[in-house]
């Protein structure tokens, strides 16, 4: 029986202590030893720094050598301490916690404590902190310094934990996923369970959430590094000029530092993120203090990605943000589930990352593993027109590989017009094809120079078309496919298990297109198809923007139906732009052009907002855009002149214009005739491509075409 209640409290702590396996395992033989050390354990708050210092403590007794714990901000001078606490014995142990106090100056104990001790002393030091990179690279304490860098505890650790701070059972698996093995989280979830509440659920109490806040957060400067940290935990990975977006500063490099320099905040390839539960504990207490603050900072984040198509040609950089944008919504009914790998957080990104795609089409030995994951999921057949559709231009191949450097999946796209080229007898004899040429004739009323994209195979090698890391990152590279490399008129994307899928095609606006189903060794593939003239690329990511934060997301329709789009064929395009050149400068000049609704103009501005005014200087900067391409040209600058003095700034007549350029009015004629072909091919190709440099614009409705695919309805 113990005689004091100090004992009784040794005791119950040693007895609630688990895990530690590996820095238990380090101290013990540091005590066995003998010889001098400095073990510094350093983790984020609530991580079990004070709890382990207290086991060393006890293994130091138990081994027969005096233990003196020391809190660093309770210390008046360390000449005091060695005067009066601290044992002149080559065989102490001493233990020294809470050096991010910042009442507590660490190079004292560097400089001033460490260097008196006995030289077989051994000291365990804590902090939040790793220790300075000045203690790391001075030679003299090379072979001296031990770094414990202290994470959470594995899930058996963390449910023995829980079972010794008797919380049933039945009830531990909601607290082990919402605490991630942190310490301190764990006893805060096993503390409300001991008094009769729930011990964690899908969104664990503010109570939990605020102890563990306060923990871990207990020195933040100002409120808007407390901005920064919040910031932090609502996006995937945070680098300085997001967090500048997300402040809405001009220059976030105080508040980015600050964040790298938390022990709560991890580093990686993608930018700095906070530790799991730390992202949990903000997001959570986020939700319920202030909803309209989160809302506001995805609409940045989402923004700022958006702003990554339209401003930079960084293509990497593009195909990595995509799953930054993905991860925004996480919490989505519809489509979270399907983007598990992604909403997992750092450790989904980790797994992704450690994927990566073909740079290019494969051939050879990259196109037969492509083949045998064919033959897996689809026969012999599949995997012969994957072979056989690799000989053909119209067709790529790209392999997803794994850490290994095996290919784990793979994927195949096909361009497509409405019927086969008639030249081409070699053209493989392809079911999902001939589907998909089928509807393209009869309903796609795809124009001269436009194609339509047909992701004709997507698979991973062991889940095929389930939701796995694969089959995530394959989503992530089609959509970039989409967005800036192909520019399709059109998608078709084919599922195994189309009524699984639904729901999730319909939140990203491809619907369902059962006229374009195909059969293929014995099994049913449902196709959905998204038309980019009808709602552009940028348009479409900000109407997936308006879908995550709904409470109904299906209630964000797309670009509104009354406001359609036109579709002109090559020859009325350009009777169109002739027409516009003659009313270019005059104010109500371009009132009436058909090309006002066009792809053109639509990706000149903002998706839903721009009336007759607004599209009419669209059209305008469009057609002014091109001819300063022109103008660039050396071979084009005759041409341009001539529609400078002609259209641009007019010089009153055709005579007028040919004297200003000293040209006879034939040689004139031919360079203005000239000019407007050149300059209708640029402003064309533009028009196929999406319209603008930004890609975006309003779109246009479904239904009002004839034969323009379904509309997307909810699911039930």
């Amino acid at each position: 029986m113990t005689d004091r209640l100090g004992d009784r409290l040794v005791t119950a702590r040693e007895e609630g202590f688990v895990g530690r396996r590996r820095e238990t395992a380090a101290f013990r033989a540091l005590l066995a030893a003998g010889r001098g050390a400095v073990v510094y354990v350093h983790g984020p708050g609530g991580i079990g720094k004070t709890t382990l210092l207290h086991h060393f403590a006890q293994l130091a007794r138990r081994a027969g050598r005096p233990a003196v714990r020391l809190e660093a901000a309770g210390v008046r001078s360390y000449e005091e301490e060695l005067t009066e606490r601290i044992p002149d014995r080559p065989d102490l142990v001493l233990l020294i916690d809470g050096l991010d106090d910042p009442r507590v100056a660490r190079d004292t104990v560097h400089r001033e404590l460490l260097p008196r001790l006995p030289a077989d002393a051994l000291v365990a030091l804590a902090g939040r902190t790793a220790p300075p990179l000045s203690w790391r690279l001075d030679p003299a304490w090379q072979g001296l310094l031990r770094l414990l860098p202290l994470g959470p505890l594995d899930e058996a650790d963390s449910r023995e934990l829980l079972t010794r701070r008797g919380v049933p059972r039945a009830v531990q698996d909601q607290g082990l996923a919402f605490t991630r093995g942190h310490p301190l989280a764990l006893a805060l979830v096993a503390d409300v369970a001991a008094h009769g509440g729930e011990a964690a659920g899908a969104d664990p109490s503010p109570q939990i959430v605020r102890a563990l806040l306060a923990s871990l957060l207990e020195a933040v400067p100002t409120p808007l590094h407390r901005t920064a940290l919040e910031a932090s935990s609502q996006v995937l990975s945070t680098t300085e000029p997001l967090l500048a977006a997300l402040l809405q500063v001009a220059d976030a490099r105080p508040y980015f530092d600050w964040l790298c320099g938390l022990s709560a905040v991890e580093s990686g390839l993608r930018g700095v993120h906070p530790h799991d539960l730390v992202r949990d504990a903000l997001d959570a207490e986020l939700r319920w203090r202030d909803p309209e603050r989160r809302a506001a900072l995805h609409r940045r984040a989402s923004a700022y990605y958006q702003r990554l198509f339209t401003q930079e040609d960084d293509r990497a950089r593009q195909r990595a943000v995509l799953a930054d944008f993905a991860y925004l919504h996480r919490d989505s009914p519809v489509v979270g589930p399907l983007l598990e790998p992604v909403a997992r957080g750092a450790a989904g990104a980790a797994r992704l990352d450690r994927l990566s795609v073909s740079p290019g089409p494969v051939s050879g030995g990259e196109l037969v593993e492509a083949c045998t994951i064919a033959a897996i999921h689809e026969g012999i057949e599949a995997a012969r027109l994957v072979h056989d559709w690799s000989r053909r231009s119209e067709a790529e191949t790209y392999t997803v590989r794994g850490p290994d450097g095996v290919a784990a999946g793979f994927y195949t796209l096909i361009e497509l017009g409405g019927a086969p080229p008639a030249d081409a007898p070699d053209v493989p004899d392809d079911p999902a094809v001939r589907a998909a040429r089928g509807w393209l004739a009869e309903h796609g009323e795809l124009r001269g120079g436009e194609t339509a994209l047909l992701v004709r195979f997507w698979m991973s090698r062991d889940e095929y078309q389930a939701v796995s890391p694969v089959q995530t990152l394959i989503t992530l590279r089609l959509t970039h496919h989409y967005l800036t490399d192909h520019k399709p008129a059109v998608t078709l994307l084919p599922f195994a298990d189309p009524e699984f899928w639904e729901p999730g095609c319909a939140y990203v606006d491809f619907a369902r297109l059962p006229a374009a189903d195909f059969t293929a060794a014995g099994r049913r593939f449902g196709m959905f198809v998204h038309d980019w003239r009808r709602v552009p690329a940028l348009a479409w990511l900000a109407m997936l923007t308006e879908r995550e934060r709904a409470e109904d997301p299906f209630a964000v329709t797309p670009p509104a139906a009354s406001d359609p789009l036109r579709v002109l064929d090559r020859e009325e395009f350009a009777e169109a732009v002739r027409d516009a050149l003659r009313g270019l400068v005059r104010a109500d000049g371009l009132r009436d052009s058909p090309l006002l609704r066009t792809r053109l103009v639509a990706g000149r501005c903002a998706a839903g907002e721009a009336g007759p005014k607004e599209r009419a200087a669209a059209l305008r900067e469009a057609v002014r855009a091109a001819a300063a391409a022109l103008e660039a040209s050396p071979q084009d600058r005759r041409a341009f002149r001539a529609l400078h003095h002609t259209y641009l700034r007019p010089a009153g007549t055709q005579a007028r214009a040919a004297e200003l350029l000293r040209l006879p009015m034939t040689t004139y004629r031919r360079h203005l005739t000239g000019g407007i072909a050149r300059l209708t091919e640029l402003l064309w190709q533009e028009e196929l491509e999406g319209g603008g440099p930004e890609d975006g614009g309003p779109g246009a409705g479904e239904g009002d075409r004839p034969g323009g695919p379904p509309e997307v309805s909810r699911p039930e």
